[in-house]
């Protein structure tokens, strides 16, 4: 078996693009991952393009010894957009291999733990007021339409939602983020009393709405720094969260926000590779380690989760993509032992399923495993071609 052919795709998914590396080899097997060159990952197709081209007529089923190989030749320029070109490669060399023995991806790598996975409704009421039209759901203009949305997660069946900082104290519905440079607010990301009661309004409407039962989860993102995290964490302990998503690059100072705060800390969906990771466990900076396996690679996930079991700290994916890079995330959830729960955006651009001939089963708030050889789930090439676009 040897690689033939690797094609990248991309389809216009509303406010962002979705993009697929298809590998394809010359007795017929096709391959495929899921990637994304949206925030912040801008030129990353030209890189895959570059990094992949040299893997034409290579046996595609060493899986380690190519992703070794294609490190050291990016080890001048680790981690960034280098990193998420070798982990698009390596999980579509992944679904390839499985494919061709005629097993799914997490049968290399001893078999599921579990098959079916707990989920929580990401960006909870985020694309609900920032792209409703896109969505073709009900917009959230108001603390009343949070409280409304909060039953409908819980009749969905989920038992648990994460959210971002939406604020409703100035008019307008506002998505506030400026550590991502939106809605113009400056570089200083700092954190005032009405933000603090903003959020602490929106926890409340949530937990009216989904129920005293229900896991809320909120997402700070990178809007503050070491002040801000502490006082908006103290101000939200009330609502007894099920953690408190932070990034930051500085192990030393989220470690000093999660002895300062009673609340647990999620971080790392922003970091590559064990490397990565290993100065933030060794800090005792994280409760949850939410890693990145479109970003990192399937095999590389694996190994950064079994760093994080000995330092007794369980995982979940970052999974906010499409339906392919929901399957990659759930081979993942389902074959460590330290899973800790999987993230899936509920809401998304109102034709995402054409882009996939099936996709993944939920059913109570639970993603069943793809029974089928490789991730389980397929491309729908003609779909996506039909709607190519790249931004």
């Amino acid at each position: 078996m040897r690689i033939a052919a690797i094609e990248d795709l991309h389809a216009d998914a509303g406010w962002r693009t979705y993009s697929f590396l298809k590998v394809t080899t010359d007795d017929g097997i096709v391959g495929w991952s899921e990637y994304s060159e949206n925030y912040g990952s801008a030129g990353l197709t030209g890189v895959i393009r570059a990094i992949a081209a040299q893997l034409v007529g290579v046996d595609p089923r060493p899986v380690e010894k190519i992703t070794a190989m294609l490190y050291a030749q990016t080890r001048q320029a680790p981690g960034g957009v280098n990193a998420q070109a070798i982990a698009a490669i390596e999980n579509a060399l992944l679904d390839v291999k499985a494919k061709g023995l005629g097993v799914r991806v997490c049968e290399l790598f001893g078999g599921p733990v579990r098959e079916r996975l707990p989920l929580y409704w990401s960006h909870c009421g985020t694309y609900r007021v920032t792209y409703p039209e896109l969505c073709g759901v009900p917009p959230v203009t108001s603390l009343d339409d949070v409280k409304a949305l909060g039953r409908e997660v819980r009749a969905k069946g989920y038992g648990s939602l994460k959210t971002n900082i939406l604020r409703f104290d100035g008019g307008a519905a506002a998505l506030h983020m400026p550590g991502f440079a939106r809605g113009g607010e400056g570089p200083e990301i700092n954190v005032d009393r009405g933000l603090t009661r903003a959020v602490d309004r929106l926890l409340g409407a949530f937990r009216e709405g989904a129920g005293e039962d229900a896991g809320l989860h909120l997402d700070l993102n990178f809007n503050f720094r070491t002040e801000g995290y502490i006082r908006m964490a103290r101000a939200i302990e009330d609502h007894d969260p099920t953690w408190v998503e932070i990034d930051l690059f500085e192990p030393d100072a989220l470690a000093h926000i999660r002895r300062q705060v009673r609340t647990p800390i999620a971080s790392g969906e922003s970091l590559f590779g064990r490397r990565g990771f290993l100065p933030y466990l060794a800090a005792g900076a994280m409760d949850v380690a939410i890693v990145d396996v479109v970003w990192n690679g399937l095999a590389e996930s694996l190994k950064i989760a079994a760093m994080a079991d000995a330092y007794e700290i369980n995982v979940a994916p970052h999974n906010f993509y499409g339906h392919l890079s929901t399957a990659i995330s759930a081979h993942f959830s389902a074959a460590v032992p330290n899973f800790r729960i999987m993230e899936i955006d509920v809401d998304d651009c109102r034709w995402r399923d054409e882009f996939y001939l099936n996709p993944p089963v939920i059913r109570d708030g639970h993603l069943h495993l793809p029974t089928g050889p490789g991730w389980g789930v397929e491309v729908n090439e003609a779909a996506v071609r039909a709607r190519s676009g790249r931004r």
